[in-house]
């Protein structure tokens, strides 16, 4: 039974009030196209949905001016990475017509795709789509969808088996087929074994020369595959945040698993009793976390960050809001206390406030710009802006 995302619905909504066109960008089978449905329903209009994986439809985008030109209402178009040269015809088509209103869904990233970036700039409104999160779910169903991940096919399977079961061939299609589609021309084999390391790597400093060791290539080509995990949205490059300092800056990128459930996928730990008893359990709580607390806030890739000096002190996400810095630790505890770290990182980067996500059920304060919050409560940091 899939999950109604109504709130996904009212900004797609939104987006289509002021502008022709909107994208939903986001890993394959994350829900994109049951959420183009369900906004489908609720459009008042005439709707055209064509999927470019089914042979018929991409024949008729052929010719996509002699096909989209007389439809009038929404028109959807999924998988449009498969057909990337149809973004000038839609440029054309929007400039020219104002009963028509456009909703794309792609797999890429907008570097992948940048032709829309290129052909409809000041035309279209990007919105970047995920697994479930944890206002889409029951609260009592948290740590199921920390174990299986966000995809719904896995989050909502019969068993835990049968959703790592369908992780598995999530993780064999994508290098076998989506990767191919995308142009991008890598071994799977050598994909694979990159994303693998990855694993080890998981919510650590991004070190390119060790993994191209590895796998014997270059560095070069170590970022580059990096680049096409973090641009098909299965892994997150947090980068460093910079200021003036005479401190000694950690300055490359941290790597996180969008996806508690492919995290474990590839480190073979198929439920949550094997999580527990695994010495990643703390990093793999670590990422759950800060890509819920990323979602909730509605925070572009491009404005988080984290912070840590080579002496030892660091903060795990950074962001701005409304002019003001504010911080996120992530802690599996019972009861996180002050750190030293915690203070250091208020003070150096003056951040207004700092949160302390845990996985217990009561919100209290350590001190006035300290709050510990319960990662089934994040609202609590949402509201407080």
């Amino acid at each position: 039974m899939d999950i109604k995302r109504t709130s996904k619905i009212n900004e797609l909504e939104e987006t289509l009030e002021y502008s022709p066109a909107a994208a939903i960008l986001g890993p394959r089978q994350c829900g994109k196209t049951t959420l183009a449905h369900q906004f489908a329903q609720e459009f008042e209009g005439e709707v055209h949905f064509f999927d470019l994986e089914n042979p018929a439809d991409l024949v008729l985008l052929d010719n996509p001016k002699l096909s989209l030109e007389p439809l009038e209402g929404l028109i959807i178009i999924d998988e449009i990475q498969r057909a990337p040269d149809i973004f000038p015809v839609l440029r054309v088509l929007i400039d020219k017509y104002k009963n028509k209103k456009f909703l794309i869904l792609g797999s890429a990233s907008r570097d992948l795709l940048a032709q829309s970036s290129e052909s409809l700039a000041g035309r279209i409104c990007y919105h970047e789509l995920s697994g479930f999160t944890l206002d889409e779910i029951k609260e009592s169903d948290l740590s199921k969808r920390w174990n299986r991940g966000g995809f719904p096919r896995s989050f909502l399977a019969n068993s835990d088996n049968s959703s790592f079961k369908w992780r598995q061939d999530f993780v064999s299609t994508f290098l076998e087929r989506d990767i191919p589609t995308l142009g991008i021309n890598i071994p799977a084999k050598t994909m694979r074994r990159f994303w693998q390391m990855l694993s080890h790597f998981h919510g650590k400093i991004f070190n390119a020369s060790e993994i191209a060791r590895s796998i014997n290539v270059s560095n070069v080509t170590a970022q580059r595959y990096l680049d096409v995990l973090s641009g098909t949205f299965l892994i997150r490059q947090l980068q460093p945040w910079y200021y003036n300092t005479k401190k000694r800056l950690v300055k490359s990128p941290k790597i996180f698993f969008r996806d508690a459930g492919l995290f474990h996928v590839l480190l073979d730990l198929k439920n949550g009793e094997a999580l527990r008893k695994s010495p990643y359990l703390g990093a793999s709580w670590e990422g759950f976390c800060l890509e819920q607390v990323i979602r909730c806030l509605n925070l572009k890739e491009e404005d988080c960050y984290f912070w840590a000096v080579h002496t030892g002190a660091e903060c795990d996400l950074v962001f701005q809001k409304n002019g003001a810095l504010y911080g996120v630790e992530v802690k599996y505890q019972d009861a996180p206390k002050v750190t030293r770290s915690m203070h250091r990182a208020i003070k150096e980067l003056s951040l207004k406030h700092l949160w302390v996500i845990y996985p217990g059920d009561r919100p209290y304060k350590l001190e006035d710009n300290i709050s510990v919050v319960p990662l089934s409560n994040l609202a609590l940091i949402r509201d407080g802006f």
